[in-house]
């Protein structure tokens, strides 16, 4: 893709996702265009063996943006960082399409792997505001990641994960659209198991308190059979 044609689709990516954008002159201002134009550059320098020149790139992007992008990462098309002050994108983080991150997101390695150490995300997944992904594995097309979430293991595609650490919620298997990209409204697999756990112990409560009834209507009628 040319440089006017990566230009004009940043700038079609960030004003269908952002409904704070008012003009294209504002893209030019927004970190996620500033970042990602120079990602393209530096990762292009990298892939020629050109590593401090792509480090170099790199590092003035993160002091821009607050958005520090690997040039080694390998990102697809439509990444769309809301804010993103805070976030980081490992060496070997690999990102598929149409992926949103919010601020303070963490595509990390572990520290104790060579080779691949970071995730994959796969297409359509959105990272919410200070969610931590780290280690190498796939978080699979069309899932939800939750605020703050810690994700340490694999995600199947078509889930929401949240919590920490991130604990998998089938969502139905079906495709995240673009008016489901909120960090709010999703499940809470904590507070389902404790209501579960509540349900468990009132039927429970009841069913003591039935058979002692039973016991004592039983004692009753031997009693009265005594006498």
């Amino acid at each position: 893709m040319g440089i006017i044609k990566n230009i004009m689709n940043e700038i079609r990516v960030i004003r269908e996702r952002d409904p704070a954008i008012h003009s294209n002159m504002e893209v030019f201002l927004y970190p996620s265009f500033k970042v990602m134009m120079h990602y393209r550059v530096a990762h292009k320098l990298y892939e020629s063996g050109h590593y401090f020149w792509a480090r170099w790139i790199s590092q003035r992007a993160v002091r821009k943006t607050g958005i520090e992008i690997h040039p080694g990462a390998k990102i697809g098309n439509n990444l769309f960082i809301d804010h993103g002050n805070g976030v980081i994108i490992g060496e070997t983080a690999i990102v598929g399409n149409n992926v949103t991150l919010y601020q303070g997101v963490t595509l990390g390695g572990t520290g104790k792997e060579h080779g691949k150490r970071h995730p994959t995300i796969g297409d359509n997944v959105m990272i919410s505001a200070g969610a931590k992904v780290i280690g190498s594995f796939t978080v699979g097309e069309n899932s939800k990641i939750g605020a703050g979430s810690v994700v340490i293991e694999e995600v199947p595609p078509n889930c929401t994960v949240v919590g920490v650490p991130g604990r998998v919620v089938k969502r139905n298997n079906q495709k995240l659209v673009r008016e489901e990209l909120n960090q709010v409204d999703l499940p809470d697999p904590v507070n389902e198991d404790i209501r579960t756990l509540q349900y468990a112990n009132t039927q429970m409560i009841n069913r003591i308190i039935e058979l002692e009834q039973q016991v004592k209507q039983l004692k009753r009628e031997l009693e009265e059979n005594g006498k």
